[in-house]
């Protein structure tokens, strides 16, 4: 393909893009297919010689969209958002036309320096406590993750390291196998898996605390287990509270947990990977209190602030604990400028060496949008979920199961989990919506989360209408 064909075909994607944007609510939101569809409808082997461009896209029909979740569709509800923004589609046009890697600030100064600029942006767009700002001088800053679960290990592995240092200082004589045997780390038990997951990989043992009725956790169930632990002769070293969790977007008391940990002189990690958006809006920015406490904070932009997946913001008060957990330096990653102190090279800040040019995505949609439309964007789900809310507790058949704080509305039927259970599948079976459930004390919950960028106030009519009629019809059922 050369670059006139690229121009032409590139236009006909954009058209191919816009209309599939334009017209997804007419697309069935989930997918009626069974696992296997599509080898059956591709060779089993690639083409020996080149296919016309042209039948390449007759396929994407054929064989991708019958097995497409519409995630964009102002029907899906279910898990949280993922962002979506013409303006974030053309940024990553141009990252993957510059095609850089930019492991290091020499592989490729803009891509590192306007991540550095970004991060700042949106850090003051949240009100971030200085010390998590890169500036010209400061001490800590940010960086693009590729996902909250990304973060959450890398901020593990940094406390791990930055534990490790300070008692082999203190003892010499003490093994690193020795002490990684008595780490604890500690996150509620409303926690991402991921979180979980980033104790396996780090190899450190992961303790869940008991959450309240409100589903989150404090001071005190904290205190109480890092008294039991270090009795026991474990190290308490991590804690990872969340803001927004994924069940029903609880929020951890950090005001009680980040003074503990910093009297411990334990990391706190801040997982706000849904939630964080919304502390752009100063009447949610409260729900951030406590950051101060914290040594790292991440959430998802790609989630829902109209950024392309991947683009997860991550933020530490000391950049050096991160590096020093990362660093490796042979010589053909060197470059002249690395020792200037006014450079960052984030192959240190990562697992990864290589990573995209992602900011140019948060520079296209901040600029077009400006602080102002993001808030407006946020609100708007906000109102979306309360107006469901709304009908939820209008219908006697039916619960709220948690806050509705943000753009989650967390609901069921009155009785058993079964009787829920079949009325999600029912309705996940009719494909008008989609939704996923979650557990709550043991309760089978079915979560409504706004996601769709173009969704309406039309189209959380429909869907309680669609709700309503297949409730109707299973209590009618067991009535018989």
């Amino acid at each position: 393909m050369d670059p006139a064909e690229f121009r032409k075909r590139g236009k006909e994607m954009v058209d191919y893009i816009a209309d599939y944007l334009e017209n997804i609510e007419g697309r069935q939101v989930y997918p009626d297919v069974v696992p296997g569809y599509l080898r059956n409808l591709i060779p089993d082997a690639a083409p020996e010689h080149p296919e016309a461009y042209e039948e390449i896209v007759k396929d994407i029909e054929r064989v991708i969209m019958p097995g497409v979740t519409h995630w964009q569709s102002p029907y899906f509800y279910a898990y949280f958002p993922t962002g979506s923004s013409f303006p974030a589609m053309l940024a990553d046009m141009l990252s993957g036309a510059i095609g850089c890697i930019g492991f290091s600030w020499a592989a490729s100064p803009a891509c590192t320096e306007l991540e550095t600029v970004m991060l700042d942006w949106l850090g003051k767009m949240l009100n971030l406590p200085k010390e998590f700002l890169a500036g010209t001088e400061g001490q800590g800053g940010g960086v693009i993750q590729s996902t909250a679960s990304e973060a959450t290990l890398v901020a593990l592995l940094a406390a791990r390291t930055k534990i490790l240092k300070r008692l082999q200082s203190e003892n010499p004589g003490l093994a690193e196998p020795e002490i990684f045997s008595k780490l604890v780390a500690y996150s509620s038990d409303q926690a991402h898996c991921s979180v979980e997951r980033a104790g396996l990989i780090g190899g450190v043992k992961m303790k869940k605390i008991p959450s309240d009725t409100k589903f989150s956790f404090g001071g005190e169930a904290l205190r109480k287990l890092i008294e039991e632990d270090k009795a026991a002769g474990l190290i308490p070293f991590y804690c990872c509270a969340t803001l927004g969790t994924t069940p029903s977007c609880a929020f951890d008391n950090i005001m009680e947990i980040g003074p503990i940990c910093n009297s411990e002189n334990m990391w706190m990690h801040i997982d706000a990977a849904y939630a964080g958006s919304a502390f752009i809006c100063p009447e949610f920015r409260h729900l951030l209190n406590g950051v101060e406490f914290a040594d790292s904070f991440n959430f998802n932009p790609h989630k829902w602030l109209l950024i392309n997946f991947d683009c997860s913001a991550m933020w530490v008060k000391k950049r050096s604990e991160i590096i020093g957990a990362f660093k490796m330096d042979p010589l053909y990653l060197q470059h002249d400028h690395q020792e200037s102190g006014l450079v960052t090279d984030y192959r240190h800040w990562q697992i990864p060496l290589g990573r995209r040019f992602r900011s140019l995505k948060m520079w296209f949609v901040f600029r077009t949008y400006g602080l102002k439309g993001l808030q407006e964007y946020i609100r708007k789900h906000v109102s979306l979920a309360h107006e469901f809310e709304t009908l939820v507790r209008q219908d006697k058949r039916f619960e709220i199961c948690g806050d509705v704080v943000l753009g989650l509305v967390c609901f069921r039927l009155k009785g058993s989990n079964a009787l829920n259970e079949k009325l999600l599948k029912t309705i996940n079976n009719g494909r008008k919506i989609h939704m996923v459930p979650c557990y709550l004390a043991d309760i089978f919950v079915l979560r409504f989360a706004v996601c769709g960028r173009t969704t309406e106030s039309k189209h959380i009519q429909l869907a309680w209408e669609n709700i309503t009629e297949i409730a109707t019809e299973i209590l009618q059922e067991l009535q018989q």
